[in-house]
C-alpha cells in the first residue's frame, strides 16, 4: 500500500491498532516453550513461523494467557512445555490459577505457517494447526478465532484481560530469524516495526 494522498499504510494501521487495543499496558513478550496468564491486563507478544500460540481467555473473570508450541501431540518429555498436550495443560492451570474457569473459557489459535517452500506435507505447521484443532475441540473449549496456516510468519499481540488480539505479517526479511528462533529456542529480536501484507484484529 503506498503512502501519500491520504492513504493509510499497513504498518500505520498495525500501530494504530495496538495503540488503540493497548494503550499504556505493560507488555512481555513469550517465547518457545513459555506459557504466561494473568489476572491483570497484560499484552502478551510473540513471533511465530510454523509454531503455533494458543490464547484463551475467560470473559467473567478477565483471566487469560498464551503459550508457545513448537510441535504437536504428545509427551515427549513431562518436563517441557515446548510440546502441545503439556504446553495446553499448562497454560489451562496457569488461567484457572488465575481466576479463570475452565468451562467459561474461550480460545483464539495463530501461527502454524509453512514458510519455507517445498516442503513435504503435512509439515510440522500444518500438524500443529491440527493438533490445537482437535485439542479444544475434544476439551469442548471453544475456538472463536484464529490464523492458522498460510506462507508467512506472524507476530501476534493478546491481551488477556479482554481477549482482543492484533495479528500481523512479518517482512520476509525476518524470516532468518524466525527460524533461527525456532531453532534455538531463543527469543527473535522485536519485529514491531517489520509488518507487511496484512493486519487483523480477533
Amino acid at each position: 500500500m503506498a503512502k501519500g494522498n491520504g492513504t493509510v499504510t499497513h504498518a500505520s494501521r498495525a500501530r494504530h491498532a495496538l495503540k488503540s487495543m493497548s494503550p499504556d499496558l505493560p507488555r512481555q513478550r513469550i517465547v518457545i516453550g513459555e506459557v504466561v496468564a494473568s489476572e491483570k491486563p497484560l499484552l502478551l507478544q510473540t513471533l511465530l513461523g510454523s509454531c503455533v500460540a494458543v490464547c484463551l481467555h475467560d470473559p467473567v473473570s478477565g483471566a487469560g494467557g498464551m503459550n508457545h508450541i513448537l510441535l504437536p501431540g504428545g509427551r515427549y518429555d513431562q518436563r517441557t512445555s515446548r510440546f502441545g498436550v503439556n504446553a495446553m495443560e499448562l497454560l489451562i492451570n496457569k488461567v484457572m490459577r488465575c481466576g479463570g474457569e475452565r468451562q467459561r473459557l474461550v480460545a483464539k489459535a495463530f501461527g502454524a505457517g509453512n514458510i519455507l517452500p517445498g516442503l513435504r506435507r503435512p509439515t510440522c505447521g500444518d500438524l500443529n494447526a491440527a493438533f490445537v484443532r482437535e485439542y479444544l475441540s475434544v476439551e469442548r473449549i471453544p475456538l472463536l478465532a484464529q490464523r492458522l496456516g498460510g506462507t508467512h510468519a506472524v507476530h501476534v499481540h493478546f491481551r488477556t484481560d479482554n481477549g482482543k488480539a492484533v495479528v500481523h505479517s512479518v517482512d520476509g526479511s525476518r524470516l532468518s530469524a524466525v527460524l533461527k528462533c525456532e531453532e534455538n529456542y531463543s527469543d527473535a529480536h522485536s519485529a514491531d516495526n517489520n509488518f507487511t501484507g496484512d493486519v487483523t484484529l480477533f
